[in-house]
Formats: C-alpha cells, sequence, structure tokens
C-alpha cells in the first residue's frame, strides 16, 4: 500500500458521477516530456512531432511548456516556473551545465532535442517501461493499482494533470503571426505517495477533485528520486475523459 498520500486525497467522502467514460493508455513502452516555449522560434516542429507521439498506443507524451523564454517578448500562456525547475532537475541528475528548448525527455533516462525525429527515434527504439500501471475509472473515481516487482527500488507515484489540445494564437515574440497546436500540455503535478517494489500499490482518488481547471486528462508515473533529484521513469499510464 501507499506508505503516505497527498491529504487532500484522504478521507474525501464524495458523491460523484455514476459513470465515466474515455480514454486509456496503458502500458506503454515510453514516457516522453517535452520541455517546450510558446516564445521559441524551434519548438514548433517538436510541437508537432510531440502531437505524432502522443497518437501512439505505447508512447504516454507530456508536454512543459517552460517560463525561461517569456521575457523575449511573448509569455507562454501555459508556462510555469516549476516546469522549468524540473528540466533543471533533470539536468542536475545528469550534471549537465544547460538546460535548451525543444527538449525531449525519454523515460526520465535521458534528453535529446525534441525536433530531431531520427535522435527521438532512436531514444524510444530501445525504451521499456517494467512496472505495469492499472488505472480503472468507475462511478467518478479513478482506481489505481500498481503491482510489486522484483528488483526494483522504491519510487514516488506522480500525479500529472493535463489538457490534451489547445490552439494558441502567437502575437509577439519569435512566433508572432502563429497559430500553433498543443498537445498534451502538464496543467500540475503532485505526489500521490509511495510506491512499495515488494507489496505494490493501491489507490482510489476522485477524479472532479484531483482535476483543475482546464484539464481533462491525467497521467500516473511511478519514478525513481535520487536526492531530491528525477530519475528513471519505471511505470506509466494516462486516462482522458
Amino acid at each position: 500500500m501507499f506508505s503516505r498520500l497527498v491529504p487532500a486525497v484522504l478521507g474525501l467522502l464524495l458523491v460523484l458521477s455514476p459513470s465515466v467514460a474515455g480514454e486509456l493508455k496503458q502500458n506503454p513502452k515510453a514516457v516522453v516530456e517535452l520541455f517546450t516555449s510558446q516564445g521559441c522560434s524551434s519548438c514548433p516542429p517538436a510541437d508537432a512531432l510531440l502531437d505524432e507521439l502522443g497518437e501512439r498506443p505505447d508512447v504516454l507524451a507530456l508536454a512543459y511548456h517552460v517560463d525561461y523564454w517569456d521575457y523575449i517578448g511573448w509569455a507562454d500562456t501555459f508556462g510555469d516556473a516549476a516546469h522549468s525547475d524540473r528540466q533543471r532537475a533533470y539536468a542536475k541528475a545528469w550534471k549537465s551545465p544547460r538546460i535548451f528548448t525543444p527538449q525531449l525527455v525519454v523515460n526520465g533516462r535521458n534528453g535529446v532535442v525534441g525536433s530531431r525525429r531520427s535522435e527521438v527515434g532512436e531514444a524510444l527504439s530501445g525504451a521499456e517501461l517494467d512496472v505495469a500501471v492499472k488505472l480503472t475509472p468507475e462511478a467518478g473515481m479513478l482506481k489505481i493499482a500498481i503491482p510489486g516487482v522484483a528488483g526494483q527500488q522504491e519510487a514516488m507515484v506522480w500525479l500529472v494533470c493535463f489538457r490534451d489540445r489547445a490552439d494558441v494564437a502567437i502575437e509577439r515574440g519569435e512566433n508572432t503571426g502563429k497559430t500553433i497546436v498543443y498537445t498534451q500540455i502538464v496543467l500540475n503535478r503532485q505526489v500521490l505517495g509511495m510506491w512499495d517494489p515488494v507489496d505494490g500499490a493501491e489507490l482510489k482518488v476522485p477524479l472532479d477533485e484531483i482535476m483543475p481547471d482546464g484539464a481533462n486528462g491525467l497521467a500516473i508515473l511511478v519514478q525513481r528520486e535520487d536526492k531530491g533529484l528525477p530519475g528513471p521513469i519505471l511505470g506509466a499510464a494516462s486516462y482522458v475523459r
């Protein structure tokens, strides 16, 4: 079972909608995290590629819009300092001296230029996730089941809420005059608890309570950490309402 849970999740006894319809993605081989910005002229090809990757049944795609390009004339409408901090944390974990956009991180293990199809394809070719994450939506709740896996280490369980699509007209900056389609846009992240590789974990969360305004999808990520820095992603699943 989870060793600790977010207080907002505990103790909620809610009467929710009787049925839930949506799209589940389970047992992907890869989680791809694109660090992008609406103010970066190099990013639109990577944004388009992420859209393609998100259509694949074996890839769970997430877009983290950073805020460090806002100063050049256009504040990203989805930009968040927390996303920039996540990218910096990856760089620190890998002892990399820099961050950049568009950067695509595969399974938390390595980063490539997100617009270079050959690099992205090579990074995905050998990708795999060893921990199964099963999601079951029912009666307004989402059941999360993560079995134990021998030989693994304890890991964090993250809830990542996202918006699956937005068309944004860019009025200033490097992409002035363009209307760009963005997909799998991360709106927030929170820790649900710890995954025990021996006992596994099970949890139910109320969908209407955990989904912020503007979000219609969520991902569950099982990811190791080392000294507070992100490590490999071990398992994942997603649900779009």
